[in-house]
């Protein structure tokens, strides 16, 4: 498996895409048969990661902390072969290489695996999936600010436009456990921006070793907080399991078939088939568990999605802008 495109990388969601780098050598394009593969991949990875609130739902007793201790486990675990049988090389090798960008990254990821699993836990899954998919509109704006990149004018309004979908979800949410879950949903997205713009800090566009890293920070952290509320390291068999299998088959498997597919795709096209996860995600609690949005989440979700799709369509193969500082 070769390395995901270099260039500008965009969170969507729990989704990181990269944006190729247009300003060097062009890529043989892609076949027919490598873009249709590419498509089912990518898709395929957006229904992967969409199960995370079902999966999160089925969990009885688990709080956030040991949900996430135990994903980290498995998903570090995977990575940690994955990335050797990929690269021949350790994980850790790879690491130094990138360097304090990919620490940011890392410590990121685990900020924004925390609010996510806490979102779900305290609201519905349609209002965490949708918040969620703000982080490509944050990584914009922290982009601009913290490296200079430029921002679209088309962007600026999809930001806008967007600020007025979340205004719409969250006006039926005041004073409730929803609004924690909701406010908690926006700094998982914020804490998927910042690994986006740390990777594109450090002129990587080479996720994995990041996202190994943030496995492990998370063990850390959240043994840590298990070990100082007193919460028990040892889970049932039911709800072991489902966290265990969320890091390695949820996380895991859907950034090998993402990173796979994400060859042969154009940014907004990804950014598109992306949606896959926004969308799923709500429709699995409501087929297997009955969960339905409120009317304000749904009608926020569907300002808040055209203004995605949007800035997906306006961007399409659009140059990456040049990094003016370090």
């Amino acid at each position: 498996m070769g390395n995901p495109r270099q260039g500008q990388a965009i969170t969507l969601g729990t989704v990181t895409y990269f944006e190729p780098d247009m300003t060097a050598t062009a890529p043989t394009p892609p076949t027919a048969d490598a873009h249709k593969y590419g498509v089912l991949f990518v898709f395929s990875a957006g229904v992967l990661w969409s199960t995370v609130g079902l999966g999160i739902r089925l969990i009885e007793d688990a709080v956030v902390w040991q949900i996430l201790l135990y994903r980290s486990i498995s998903l570090s675990l995977f990575l940690y072969i994955l990335i050797w049988v990929r690269s021949g090389e350790s994980p850790f090798a790879q690491l130094r290489r990138i360097g304090s960008p990919a620490i940011i990254a890392g410590l990121s990821l685990v900020a924004a695996y925390s609010g996510g699993i806490y979102a779900i836990q305290n609201t519905s899954v349609a209002n965490a999936m949708l918040l969620f998919a703000t982080a490509p509109f944050m990584a914009a704006v922290l982009g601009w600010v913290v490296l200079h990149e430029p921002v679209r004018t088309a962007t600026w309004v999809a930001i806008a436009v967007a600020i007025g979908g979340i205004a719409i979800m969250v006006a039926d949410k005041s004073g409730s456990v929803a609004l924690k879950g909701n406010l908690a949903a926006l700094g998982s997205a914020l804490g998927f921006s910042i690994f986006t713009v740390a990777l594109r800090w450090g002129r990587t566009g080479e996720m994995l070793p990041a996202v190994f890293v943030s496995g492990l920070f998370a063990i850390v952290i959240t043994l840590a907080i298990c070990l100082s509320l007193d919460l028990s390291l040892v889970l049932g068999l039911s709800d072991g399991s489902i966290a265990m299998g969320m890091g390695m088959f949820q996380v895991g498997a859907g950034l090998i078939l993402y990173t796979l597919g994400s060859r042969s795709l154009p940014a907004a096209e990804l950014a598109l088939l992306s949606l896959a996860e926004v969308l799923l995600g709500p429709f699995w609690v409501w087929l297997f568990l009955g969960e339905t949005a409120t009317q304000n989440t749904l009608l926020g979700g569907v300002v808040l999605l055209a203004a995605i799709v949007g800035n997906a369509l306006s961007g399409k193969r659009r140059k990456p802008p040049a990094i003016t500082t370090p």
